[in-house]
């Protein structure tokens, strides 16, 4: 049997033990008792005068850029002014913290804020009514007022220029607002955002909604205790979590050829078109260098009075651009012979008479010029030999009736449906189907491609803003081998004979420009209405599909418009656009190549001012020295680039201050690159090139003003009206 122990406690340990319980019950007598001491006051009243504060830290939006890290859109600081009403505020008569003189202040205000002296002052003056428990109220000055709209969302710029008057009383809610430095600028492609509900920012059009998860951030917060007066207690410990900001977004666009389009749309809205799209492509990669739509609008201040794209949302009958499409399918199904004659004019199909566009066609003639002269016959020829179908196969292989899946909101499908011989017919030449301006884009592809079709994009890479990772980067995609090398370059030399005149019955010889072999195909579409088709001069959808140069297309140009009055300004956009683009980025036609023209930029950086200008100006160079200093310590462009002789060559020397140069008839990106140059803020208004600037040509700039410029256009000629087709 086993013996048990025992385990004696000694009575002292017990007696340590209930002493020390009986201390914390002490303790926690004294505590209830609010004696204790925090930051100098008694416990209870400690507790009682804190609060618990959770600030929210509002995370940055991405910025939108362009493809050279232009600035398109993004997150800016934003100001409200207030006006402190209340005499409680000022402590000390001689240091007032609210408005006194209200005359003054609105007097002063006035010019600043845009808003009447008398609109300031009936704000100044409002009353409200302060009611007791007993419900006996009186009317007082409100706390704090708002001097809306015109002290609503102001800049940094003319905050300071507010604060520099030192008016008692006259202070600002600092927020962020989203702001578009270019204004009227690839407006529907940016889109825009503005605060919700929520006071969170949200994507409502464009890049902007499509991308507003990527370029949304996570709002952070900073929660901490704080004190009866609202300051926090920094003897406290407190919680933040920092805001993680938006993802930036790169784009294809280049800012010099967005311009041109700007500038030819222009053109084209002389015409007063109910709807007009402007696009410019890489014909090798697929991306969107400059693309236009219109009506218009500014994205900061959103007068917007169409809010579908045209480019990507808008459907209409192509008319004969479609063209290119059908002779295409016909040479790839082998029933296609260029050499071979038809009778033009007109054809019977079934229980309908199609016509060519003139009516009365031009006689017997081969079908090669049947394409030149964009005849209706020849195109329903070649649908009836190849089959409804086959045809309709080969639309459906170039991507029409589909998305094309670039990343913008509320892209089309369109339509490609027909079943009897009429409608097989009418959509050879591009009636009864309908499109978008994005698949005639990818469609044209396969001319500068060799048959294979490119899918178009517009956005070139997103990064991490907090890290500079690239998420995701976009490159040029193959879809799918569409024709053969051959069909392409022989598609490529007819729409050379459409433009340059190879055939008396072209229609397309008010496009050509010599030395830029731009090769081309125009479409006239009747707009369908009711029960039929509307009658009238401008009822029509009128575009032009272009490429150049059309040996090896490295450009591609679409542009649509709805009921122009004349199709010359067309023709006056698309040819000034081709030549701006073509210069800007040297690609010249077989005329034009002259390396005697080209000058080749050295370093001139280090550099005596005075020899760099002599030389330069020596070489037929069109040098811009920035400052009277004796070094050049940057230039733009540079060294390497190979520009046209009597270019621009901005030199930035080693002076303390720059004179204001004479910048009218400058282009947009020359005054760019200066304002960049020398850490200047530039805004624009107008399109072109500058015509009015603010700040005195040879005065000393300052560098904490903006440069305001007024844009123009340079084109003035009156148009001439010519035939539908």
């Amino acid at each position: 049997m086993k013996k048990i122990k025992t385990i004696k406690i000694n009575a002292f340990f017990i007696w340590v033990v209930v002493f020390i319980f009986l201390c914390l019950i002490i303790k926690l007598i004294y505590v209830g008792s609010g004696n204790i001491t925090v930051n100098g006051k008694e416990l209870s009243e400690f507790a009682s005068n804190r609060d618990t504060v959770k600030k929210t830290i509002t995370a940055k939006r991405g910025t939108i850029y362009a493809r050279n890290s232009e600035v398109l859109a993004k997150d800016v600081n934003s100001y409200t002014v207030i006006a402190y009403l209340s005499e409680s505020r000022t402590k000390d008569i001689n240091r007032p913290q609210h408005v006194v003189d209200k005359e003054m202040t609105a007097e002063k205000l006035s010019p600043l804020l845009n808003m009447s002296k008398e609109a300031i002052l009936n704000i100044l003056n409002s009353k409200i009514s302060d009611c007791d428990k007993n419900n006996n109220c009186t009317l007082v000055s409100p706390y704090q007022v708002e001097l809306g709209p015109g002290g609503r969302g102001i800049t940094e710029l003319l905050k300071d220029k507010i604060s520099d008057l030192e008016l008692p009383g006259i202070d600002f809610i600092a927020s962020t607002k989203r702001y578009y430095p270019n204004g009227d600028f690839l407006s529907f492609s940016l889109g825009y955002a503005r605060r919700n509900n929520e006071n969170v920012y949200q994507g409502e059009m464009g890049l902007e909604l499509y991308y507003n998860d990527e370029l949304t951030g996570e709002d952070g917060y900073i929660e901490y205790q704080s004190d009866t007066q609202g300051y926090q207690i920094t003897s406290l410990p407190s919680i933040e979590k920092k805001a993680i900001s938006g993802n930036d977004i790169y784009l294809t666009i280049d800012t010099n050829i967005q311009m041109f389009t700007e500038q030819a749309m222009a053109i084209l809205e002389e015409s007063n078109p109910e709807w007009s799209s402007i696009s410019v492509m890489n014909a090798k990669t697929g991306e969107i260098l400059g693309v236009a739509s219109s009506p218009s609008f500014d994205n900061n201040t959103l007068e917007i009075k169409l809010y579908y794209d045209p480019f990507v949302t808008n459907t209409y009958e192509p008319g004969s651009t479609m063209k290119i499409f059908s002779f295409m399918a016909a040479m790839e199904n082998g029933i296609y012979d260029g050499n071979e004659k038809y009778k033009s004019g007109k054809v019977v199909v079934d229980d309908a008479t199609i016509k060519d566009w003139n009516k009365v066609g031009w006689g017997e003639i081969t079908y090669d010029e049947g394409f030149m002269a964009s005849s209706n016959v020849a195109a329903t020829n070649l649908a009836l030999k190849l089959g409804r179908g086959k045809l309709k196969d080969f639309y459906t292989t170039l991507g029409f009736g589909e998305k094309t899946g670039i990343t913008l909101p509320n892209e089309s499908n369109g339509i490609v449906n027909f079943k009897y011989n009429t409608e097989l017919a009418s959509v050879s030449y591009g009636q009864g189907m309908t499109v978008n301006a994005v698949q005639m884009l990818q469609a044209l592809t396969t001319l500068s491609n060799d048959g294979m079709m490119i899918k178009p994009y517009l956005v070139s890479k997103i990064v991490d803003s907090e890290t500079g990772d690239v998420v995701i980067e976009n490159k040029r995609e193959e879809i799918r081998k569409v024709c053969s090398e051959d069909t392409a370059l022989y598609l490529r030399n007819l729409m050379r004979g459409v433009v340059d005149g190879s055939s008396k019955i072209s229609t397309g010889t008010g496009y050509y420009i010599k030395g830029y072999d731009l090769i081309g195909k125009t479409g006239t579409a009747e707009i369908a209405g009711g029960s039929g088709y509307l009658t009238g001069s401008t009822n029509y959808v009128r575009s032009f599909a272009g490429l150049f140069p059309g040996d090896e297309p490295e450009i591609i140009i679409y542009v649509a418009a709805s009921k122009m009055s004349s199709s010359t300004y067309l023709k006056k956009a698309v040819k000034t656009l081709v030549k701006d683009v073509g210069t800007y980025l040297n690609i010249y036609g077989s005329e034009d190549k002259n390396e005697e023209n080209i000058f080749e930029i050295s370093s001139y950086i280090n550099k005596e001012t005075f020899s760099v200008n002599e030389k330069l100006t020596n070489a037929n160079m069109n040098p811009i020295v920035i400052g009277d200093g004796t070094k050049i310590i940057n230039q733009y462009p540079n060294k390497g680039t190979k520009i046209n002789l009597g270019s621009k060559i901005f030199l930035l020397t080693n002076a303390s201050e720059y004179k204001m140069p004479n910048i009218k008839g400058w282009s947009r990106s020359d005054i760019d690159t200066f304002a960049n140059l020398i850490n200047l803020n530039v805004s624009y208004s107008g399109i072109g090139y500058a015509k009015e600037y603010n700040i005195k040509k040879n005065s000393i700039i300052d560098l904490n003003t903006t440069l305001e410029v007024e844009l123009e256009t340079k084109f003035k000629d009156e148009p001439q009206e010519d035939s539908k087709e």
